[in-house]
């Protein structure tokens, strides 16, 4: 009895292990080779959590014009293909500002990038980077980003 009962239960978890790793039909071995995707279509990437920094600027015109290049420098980050995501975020008890999502595994040349930014630079801004696995597809949300961007900031 306790013999077909580990049978049995072997057998249930060697078929939900075949069940759940089947082939994809609709694999793009080109796409994901230019993607860097991995066999589940997955790669690593540098999240960046952006919060309030501990400069205290009074100065609304600096202030202003920190951002305006904070907003800038995002954009030639994409346009160089470093960054793939950023937006702010909703007033929080975090003080979490924004978030950068890059298309780097390398958490010290993130840092590099990161010290391009004036508001960053001037601690307006602080960073907090974590490794993170997420789609190789998300690379291609630019296109489509671009594609539905009728004014740019």
């Amino acid at each position: 009895m306790k013999a077909r009962l580990l049978f049995s239960t072997i057998g249930i978890f060697w078929c939900m292990g075949t069940i759940a790793q089947t082939a994809n039909p609709n694999y793009d071995k080109a796409l994901a080779d230019s993607l860097g995707a991995d066999e589940y279509g997955m790669k690593s990437y540098v999240f960046v959590i952006l919060k309030t920094g501990p400069s205290k600027l009074d100065d609304k015109q600096q202030i202003s014009a920190l951002f305006r290049g904070h907003l800038e420098n995002i954009n030639r980050l994409v346009e160089q293909k470093k960054l793939i995501v950023a937006g702010p975020l909703g007033k929080n008890e975090h003080n979490y500002r924004g978030l950068f999502i890059f298309d780097s595994k390398n958490k010290a040349e993130v840092k590099t990038l990161l010290q391009t930014d004036p508001a960053i630079k001037e601690k307006l801004l602080e960073a907090e980077l974590f490794d993170w696995y997420g789609s190789a597809a998300l690379r291609t949300y630019l296109e489509t980003s671009d594609r539905v961007t009728k004014t740019k900031p």
